[in-house]
């Protein structure tokens, strides 16, 4: 496979990941005229804001994100489809840069945030985080002023059949913030150097884990994800979104179980249809309408019916606290 021309080349020698990442994002936003179009036209975006219960929820109207939110994940659609990851099928313009072995760092041409990455496996292979866990933990160590997530590939994934991360600006999730200024109030379980939080009421029901460790940190996750996977036994892999961050001396990472893919009000007809598909980054407070009438109609209420359908209900949820508190 090859695909030396998309290559980043410059003329650092440190192989300083944040460093090129950043020279990338300026080559890519002033030579290649859809990036650079897309995140011009970004700084014009409508958002609002909605508050519930003291959680702040703000609403991008996003058109060019339609690509994503109204995605064909059958496997029909797939497979008469090219693999816009592939690398034999990256647009001409689009570069990338090498990260840990056998991914590659891609500024995302259909931006949510000021900064967006994808960061996709050379190789076409399944989105599955059981094994791949740790290649995001060391995403998140070389790119400290970025948030990491993922999705998982019936929980807004658009590819489904490439593995990828995304990345975007630190401290652009609402999430972050509050769940610094909750975590004192939550339960809180510790496993070796990992301490795990459980937000039972924070609307869509929240596991946060928290190390300095990336083994204990590994180890952990494995732990919760067998959990997941015991509630689940149908899937391929548990129903979840992971957001990951990391302040240089630790890593906060917050795992969101669903249960389903899209809400009814995706697939409703006229005055009664929203077409969101919740991901990570709606999860972590930022709503993606590509609509403009989705993003002047969406409600508080519509946002608490949203993840009501999508995300773990109580009495699950109550289970995996109770199954993690086994585990020491």
């Amino acid at each position: 496979m090859n695909i030396d021309r998309n290559f980043f080349y410059t003329t650092d020698t440190n192989n300083n990941i944040s460093f090129l990442t950043e020279q990338l994002f300026r080559q890519q936003t002033s030579s290649w005229q859809l990036a650079a179009a897309n995140y011009k036209g970004l700084e014009k975006t409508l958002v609002r804001k909605l508050y519930i219960g003291g959680m702040c929820f703000v609403v991008q109207f996003n058109p060019e994100r339609i690509r994503s939110s109204a995605a064909k994940i059958d496997a029909r659609s797939i497979s008469e489809r090219k693999c816009f990851l592939c690398p034999q099928n990256l647009p001409p313009e689009q570069q990338c840069i090498p990260v840990c072995a056998d991914f590659l760092i891609l500024v995302n041409p259909f931006p949510i945030f000021p900064k967006h990455l994808t960061i996709s496996k050379r190789q076409h292979t399944a989105q599955s985080i059981a094994q791949n866990m740790e290649t995001m933990l060391e995403i998140s160590a070389a790119l400290t002023d970025y948030t990491v997530f993922y999705n998982g590939p019936k929980c807004g994934a658009s590819a489904p059949d490439h593995l990828h991360f995304q990345a975007g600006n630190k401290g652009f999730l609402p999430v972050e913030k509050e769940f610094a200024e909750m975590k004192n109030r939550l339960q809180i379980v510790k496993y070796k150097n990992v301490e795990i939080s459980f937000a039972a009421d924070y609307l869509r029901r929240m596991i946060t884990l928290q190390s300095n460790c990336k083994n204990d940190m590994l180890e952990m996750f494995a732990k919760i994800y067998n959990i997941l996977s015991k509630l689940q036994p149908h899937e391929t892999e548990p129903m979840l979104n992971i957001i990951c961050y990391t302040d240089k001396k630790s890593w906060t990472v917050h795992i969101f179980p669903r249960v389903g893919h899209r809400p009814a009000q995706f697939f409703e007809q006229g005055d009664k249809q929203l077409l969101i598909s919740p991901a990570s980054v709606d999860l972590g407070g930022v709503f993606i309408t590509p609509r403009i009438e989705d993003f002047e109609k969406i409600s508080a209420e519509n946002i608490i019916d949203i993840f009501n359908q999508i995300t773990i209900n109580k009495t699950d949820f109550e289970k995996i606290i109770y199954e993690t508190n086994k585990i020491n």
